[in-house]
């Protein structure tokens, strides 16, 4: 039955023109981020950037040299497009956009992780056996179909993603509106919808229209009967994603994604009306089963597993991160802080109060300010800078925070050094004081 379940071939026109947005949607995300100004507010004017810990010695490229870099990732994203040595240029892209997901995290977002994620899987995949050049220059490599597992993949990764969206918004600060209404706050100015998004009913369409879409669209699109009419929910809502909350090119890769829904006659009527319709339904069981099961159900108990483990941290991880990143928690909460970090001589015992602007663009100083991680990294970061002055300090902070508009509360604890201790991957870190205080 697993044979059947994975390795029944079935026409491959989906993911072929997936394979075509995909990679036009990577080359649009690089260049854009060229053109927009993305890479000099967050990779060039920065003297360093907070990378995931860990990744420290991730760092930008010197200079200019990152519009290089995105330069030619974008290439490659063309190259995929166009099936040019394909896992060769997939995997290219997969490497260079993953290190830049991980040398800085002051622009976090899901739909980068997810990007790195399904660059990886994109490497696996056989989608440059039909209308590719690769196909073109070598003809034994065409291909009508592709076993049942690489539809499976696309559709459980996203069935993950949408769920976990789902779930986590079901807290008080989302169901009784106060979050979208914090967030729909600055778009008061926009054309013709602004004064609309202000409205109060508005605010519980779309709080749980969220839950909803995210917790109904895979199996709404999985069932034949209301695939069509899902499928035209969805252009509503990624759309709307797209112009209020301007978010990339997310929108428009979740909706390359209904390519996998839709039988292959509709794509290939479409898209591709000269490619001959594969039915024979074959089971051809490969070589790699064996690996192949075993890799991707690794990979998958950890996409399950990942998202549950704020659950065994202390304490709220809307206040403390930890557990934050990685869990598909997509625009649940409004968070703003400030921060005074204090820099004490160990062996003089002077004190100096850091200015921030002196170090961080206004950026990073959100983040220095309200996330604890971040905190910590920069904490780390003035202990090295004055150990090169042969100064040995202790770094004190002090920050406040508020989380979805709630009175500021003390976040760190004041009197610890933060120079002093290790980050706590897997344990919550003492130092953060509790969400309840008195």
């Amino acid at each position: 039955m697993i044979n059947k379940w994975l390795f029944q071939h079935i026409d491959n026109a989906g993911l072929i023109i997936f394979r075509t947005f995909f990679g036009l949607l990577c080359f649009l995300e690089s260049v854009g981020a060229i053109f927009t100004g993305w890479i000099k507010t967050t990779l060039i004017e920065p003297e360093f950037t907070f990378s995931f810990i860990g990744f420290e010695w991730l760092q930008p490229l010197p200079s200019y040299w990152m519009y290089v870099y995105y330069a030619v990732m974008g290439l490659f994203g063309l190259f995929v497009m166009l099936g040019y040595k394909y896992r060769f240029s997939m995997l290219t892209f997969a490497l260079m956009w993953s290190a830049t997901y991980l040398m800085q995290k002051s622009s976090y977002n899901n739909h980068y992780y997810l990007l790195m994620l399904l660059s990886f899987i994109m490497v696996v995949m056989p989608a440059n056996k039909y209308a590719s050049i690769d196909a073109k220059q070598n003809p034994s490599l065409k291909s009508l179909s592709m076993p049942l597992w690489c539809k499976g993949v696309f559709v459980f990764q996203l069935f993950i993603v949408y769920t976990y969206a789902s779930v986590a918004k079901l807290y008080p600060d989302w169901l009784d509106t106060s979050v979208i209404e914090l967030l729909m706050k600055p778009k008061a100015n926009y054309f013709l919808v602004g004064e609309f998004l202000q409205q109060k009913w508005m605010h519980y369409v779309l709080s749980y229209g969220g839950i909803v879409f995210d917790g109904l669209i895979i199996p709404l699109l999985l069932f034949k009967p209301t695939r069509k009419y899902a499928f035209f929910v969805s252009i509503f809502f990624h759309l709307f994603n797209s112009f209020v909350f301007q978010i990339g090119i997310f929108p428009y890769l979740a909706l390359a994604f209904s390519l996998f829904f839709f039988e292959p006659e509709i794509i290939r009527n479409i898209f591709l009306k000269k490619k001959p319709l594969y039915v024979s339904e074959e089971i051809t069981v490969p070589n790699y089963r064996a690996p192949l099961i075993v890799i991707f159900g690794i990979y998958f108990l950890i996409q399950i597993v990942l998202p549950l483990r704020h659950h065994v941290i202390e304490d709220d991880v809307l206040w403390t991160e930890e557990g934050h990143r990685l869990s598909w928690r997509m625009m649940l909460r409004a968070k703003s802080g400030s921060a005074t970090y204090t820099v004490r001589d160990k062996e003089t015992g002077s004190k100096m109060v850091i200015k921030l602007d002196d170090y961080l663009t206004k950026k990073q100083q959100r983040g220095a300010a309200s996330k604890p991680d971040v905190i910590w990294q920069f904490a780390q970061r003035l202990k090295e800078k004055f150990k090169k002055n042969n100064q040995d300090v202790a770094v004190f902070v002090n920050s406040r925070v508020s989380v979805n508009g709630k009175p500021y509360k003390e976040l760190i604890n004041p009197e610890i050094d933060l120079a002093s201790i290790d980050w706590e991957t897997f344990r919550h870190s003492n130092w953060i004081l509790p969400s309840k205080q008195d």
